[in-house]
């Protein structure tokens, strides 16, 4: 009697199989994956903290100290938190060329990689405003006239109802916002650098920040139109006050000079 053949496997079966361990690579995939990501993710982050003390032991512990704990020559940055690095750094205001009132901006001279390496070794010191997001600083669709309330009552003081700068004691000044790039000028309000008070987001919300910036964009604009006609630099009344001064009442000083000549030369004929 014949042997009874070997059962034949279903058709579907190698595809059972096939799903059967594709899922479980896909639940050793989901185990793993994330742990891995993280640890590249710190390993990543730590490199650049490394990257950024090596970088400030280079253009910046002379003043700020080896650890951040400042000298007489700067102040300590624990806790300036990496938006103020950003700021500082990527306007050239630092490293600062020699001591003074104020440090003023210069020519940049780290590129961006450098800055955020720098900004992150800063940042491990201690926490402070991070570097906000393209998406917390851009003006699009803010409000502008909103914006300008808020810069009147708030900057104007300093900076010009136009954002043009101003002195102030002791040598000290409000620098020119014009052309100033947006990210900056928020930093500048979440930190408060050098003679200005901070703006943090219990003072100017995000949604504050983004007015003034619009505002200040939409007042610096070549598209502005000059309603009263020439604004002298938009220096405010000084200097408007000193141009009436000097030219109206150069002019009238001329014109009555004028009338005592013609009445006289009409008295002697």
């Amino acid at each position: 009697m014949k042997k009874l053949s070997a059962r034949r496997r279903h058709p579907l079966a190698a595809v059972v199989v096939l799903f059967i361990a594709l899922a479980a690579c896909a639940g050793l995939y989901t185990a793993f994956a994330p742990a891995d990501k993280a640890v590249a993710e710190e390993t990543a982050q730590t490199l650049t903290i490394e990257e950024g003390k090596k970088l400030y032991a280079v253009g910046c512990a002379s003043c700020h100290g080896t650890g951040g704990q400042g000298t007489t020559d700067g102040p300590p940055l624990t806790g300036v938190g990496a938006a103020a690095v950003d700021f500082q750094v990527g306007t050239g205001r630092m490293p600062a060329q020699q001591p003074g009132a104020q440090v003023p901006k210069k020519k940049v001279i780290y590129s961006q990689a450098e800055i955020d390496q720098l900004a992150a070794y800063i940042s491990s010191l201690g926490a402070g405003p991070e570097i906000p997001t393209e998406n917390e600083y851009n003006p699009a669709g803010a409000d502008i006239a909103e914006g300008g309330e808020l810069f009147r009552t708030n900057c104007a003081q300093c900076h010009n109802f136009t954002g043009k700068g101003g002195a102030l004691s002791e040598g000290k000044y409000a620098p020119d916002l014009e052309g100033v790039d947006p990210k900056h000028i928020y930093e500048a309000m979440q930190t408060g650098p050098q003679n200005m008070p901070s703006f943090p987001d219990t003072t100017l919300s995000e949604e504050n920040k983004k007015d003034i910036i619009a505002y200040l964009e939409a007042v610096n604009s070549d598209d502005t139109v000059e309603p009263g006609g020439l604004s002298l630099g938009g220096l405010g009344p000084v200097s408007e006050g000193l141009f009436g001064w000097v030219f109206g009442l150069g002019a009238l000083i001329a014109v009555a000079v004028w009338v005592a000549a013609r009445t006289a030369k009409a008295k002697k004929s």
